[in-house]
């Protein structure tokens, strides 16, 4: 089955209406209603109309997700989700707001709080942090010394 016309526009302006999209997951989730051609030439009309922006949806993306995970993590989502590198790059640039450092360690503080007692709790924290997106750098200076200033 498939929706021609102001059916498919519809559809797709609802789901811009809840909240913003990548290009490339609107598509996906157009997919079941009608073929590629049509999806394709929609998506490219509304991203001629700034109704559909990657680089908004990776501005919004980001700050709403900058708190919880580091750059690598959000680079991961955002690249899965069809955003091009080089937007991704500028959203990471633009919205993350502090370095990956001050990040990792507020969530760290907010999270565990005490330096890890013993090498188990310390993998335990180190694996948090890392499939956070943090670094191994970042999540061995945290651990180590919990009292670091964050922004050397």
């Amino acid at each position: 089955m498939t929706e021609t016309g102001p059916g498919l526009r519809q559809r797709a302006l609802r789901l811009l209406a809840r909240r913003e999209h990548s290009r490339a997951e609107l598509e996906r989730r157009l997919s079941p209603f009608a073929d590629a051609g049509e999806i394709a030439a929609l998506t490219a009309e509304l991203q001629a109309g700034g109704l559909l922006s990657d680089a908004r949806y990776a501005g919004s993306w980001v700050r709403s997700h900058a708190s919880r995970h580091g750059s690598a993590r959000l680079r991961h989502d955002l690249q899965r989700q069809g955003v091009d590198a080089e937007t991704v790059e500028r959203a990471l640039r633009d919205e993350a707001g502090h370095n990956d450092l001050e990040r990792a360690l507020a969530l760290w503080t907010r999270r565990f709080g005490t330096a890890p007692a013993d090498a188990r709790e310390y993998a335990r924290q180190a694996r948090f942090l890392q499939n956070r997106g943090f670094t191994a750098d970042i999540v061995r200076k945290i651990l180590r010394d919990p009292g670091i200033d964050s922004t050397s």
